[in-house]
């Protein structure tokens, strides 16, 4: 099983999560998003672990996160509006896409083999490891390809505990959604994962809307745009009016879901509606509810506006049809 070492001392833990970067293995560590998987972007067998470990598809590009934007524009290209973006926006959850330098170090794994690169500046602990390490790190969320992300770092021991040798715990991650994804093409922006930052908040600072492809039908840019995503064991339906029984309720708010007698359990995102305190549950509360055992679980409406638009893009990916 995995080593879990809580962050008491933040050198010791720096420390300890260079050396195995170093010698090419994983760190599962924590962001204000999620826990992501961690592995040196620069080494091709590193990157390679991280798609074996996860058991992802190797068409799925990884984000790569720097230690801000002098060391993400040794590796893409900003335009004025990608460099407004990220001076008013990282660290912190937004993902850039933007078009790869050719003598980027990154391997072209880690993309895919496209031409641009997903990249990102953590806030906190992260940031601090990727400055300490001096190079990027290629992390996606530390679960299994297509399941529930994770936000603690229990469920990361609980999902890859035999195949991560190193998993910092800091505690649950503030945010509790991925990164906002956005592609950056000259003047325009397309919104390829609604995530932890609101979509108003960068219209408002691009001065511009952003493209929104249709749900589903984008050609695979970015992380978290397969349609079957974030699932459970069990199956999970969105909109729930009404429970039938058996089934685990997830509510939302102090709205009433009729036939909430018949549920085997209930849990609420948020008692208040509170969208932050919603995104920051999701996971950990899917998760919860998928110990639950049942067959079903329902899901309360749960308003699209602000984080309401990345937390149903998560539930609409779990209540897919599966890939297998």
């Amino acid at each position: 099983m995995a080593k879990v070492s809580i962050i008491h001392n933040r050198s010791k833990a720096l420390e300890e999560a260079c050396a195995v970067l170093a010698s090419g293995e994983l760190v599962a560590l924590p962001t204000e998003t999620v826990y992501g998987l961690a592995g040196d972007a620069t080494n091709g067998e590193a990157v390679a672990r991280i798609f074996e470990t996860k058991g992802r598809p190797r068409f799925n590009p990884l984000i790569c996160h720097m230690a801000g934007i002098d060391m993400a524009q040794r590796h893409v290209v900003f335009n004025e509006l990608a460099r407004k973006l990220a001076e008013t926006f990282w660290p912190g959850p937004l993902t850039l896409v933007l078009s790869k330098r050719m003598d980027s170090s990154v391997h072209p794994l880690a993309s895919a083999g496209l031409e641009t690169l997903a990249v990102r500046t953590p806030a906190g602990f992260a940031n601090e490891l990727i400055d300490r390490f001096g190079k990027p790190l290629a992390a996606p969320s530390a679960n299994r390809s297509g399941k529930v992300s994770p936000s603690r770092a229990d469920h990361v021991e609980a999902d890859l505990g035999d195949r991560v040798g190193l998993i910092l715990d800091a505690g649950p991650a503030t945010v509790g959604v991925e990164s906002t994804i956005v592609k950056v093409d000259g003047d325009e922006i397309s919104l390829l994962r609604p995530g932890g930052l609101e979509a108003d908040s960068i219209e408002s600072v691009a001065e511009r809307s952003l493209i929104r492809p249709a749900w589903g039908e984008a050609a695979i840019e970015a992380p978290g745009m397969l349609r079957s995503h974030y699932a459970p064991v069990a199956r999970l339906r969105m909109n729930a009016s009404s429970i039938e029984p058996g089934e685990v309720l997830i509510g939302f708010g102090g709205g009433s879901v009729e036939g909430v007698e018949h549920a085997s359990r209930v849990f609420n995102l948020s008692p208040y509606a509170d969208m932050v305190e919603a995104a920051a549950n999701l996971f950990d509360t899917i998760l919860q509810a998928d110990r639950v055992g049942a067959g079903m679980i329902a899901v309360a409406p749960i308003p699209e506006t602000g984080l309401g638009e990345a937390i149903n893009d998560r539930l609409r990916r779990a209540s897919a049809p599966r890939n297998t």
